[in-house]
């Protein structure tokens, strides 16, 4: 039983979107020291995006809850892998019941702590975020075009602030649609956290601030509340008063 415990926050903020299409909830018991955050970020627009990213969030959070108390910890990525593949199915399971929704899909990030450990699986491009004291790392994979048009960028095919800027950029190439899924990014081996770490999982949209504002932001906070940590990035974001800013989902994992 890890002596680790957990100070958590979520937000969600509908940016400049007509409605919104993020989902997210969080579920931390200090008594079993199991924990876990289910976050999906919709698309396909009005009475689509935002029933695809409840469906998956309900369907894991469901699994999840029923599942973790009573499995070992050498259980977890299979069933993580398992439930990301039933929310899919859901997904597959209403379209066909409401043709109107054809083409509506979400990404899925979804951490799990159990007794210090960290596991995730992730589908789409939400990031999850881990902030050691010092450096802030992406641990999931991202299924979008971005990682190969910045490698583009790097063997200097293109400038940097062409790939910055470039309309494939968040052409995602693995999503939750209801069919096969091309890509899972599910932990195998766990990885084991510390006091003093600050996880955050969050939709796209928390990266309409670059990553080392980010950074700076998670850096200067890192002694305050997971709230107060929250409310800042939360700042930063409404201070770009971008017109284009999408949905901002978020939870913030501080562990002590």
């Amino acid at each position: 039983m890890s002596n680790l415990t957990f100070d958590v926050a979520a937000a969600i903020d509908r940016g400049r979107r007509e409605y919104q299409e993020d989902a997210v909830t969080v579920d931390f018991s200090a008594e079993s020291g199991v924990g876990y955050v289910v976050l999906a970020d919709g698309m396909g627009g009005h009475a689509a995006g935002d029933i695809a990213s409840e469906i998956v969030v309900t369907e894991m959070a469901n699994s999840l809850r029923k599942h973790l108390s009573s499995g070992g910890i050498g259980e977890i990525p299979q069933l993580l892998k398992d439930s990301a593949e039933a929310a899919n199915a859901s997904i597959a399971e209403y379209v066909s019941k409401n043709r109107d929704t054809q083409g509506m899909g979400a990404t899925l990030v979804a951490p799990v702590v159990q007794d210090g450990a960290l596991y995730w699986v992730s589908v789409g491009d939400s990031p999850l975020y881990l902030f050691d004291g010092e450096e802030l790392e992406q641990l999931n994979e991202d299924h979008s075009m971005a990682p190969q048009i910045d490698l583009m960028a790097k063997a200097g095919m293109i400038d940097a602030e062409t790939a910055r800027t470039h309309p494939d950029r968040n052409c995602l190439t693995s999503v939750l649609m209801g069919a096969q899924i091309p890509k899972i990014d599910c932990r195998k081996s766990p990885m084991s956290l510390a006091a003093g770490n600050i996880l955050i999982v969050s939709s796209d949209g928390l990266q309409f601030l670059e990553h080392d504002t980010i950074k700076a932001i998670v850096a200067k906070h890192k002694s305050e509340s997971s709230e107060r940590l929250a409310s800042a990035l939360l700042d930063g974001l409404q201070q770009l008063d971008d017109p284009d800013q999408d949905n901002i989902s978020f939870a913030v994992i501080k562990v002590s």
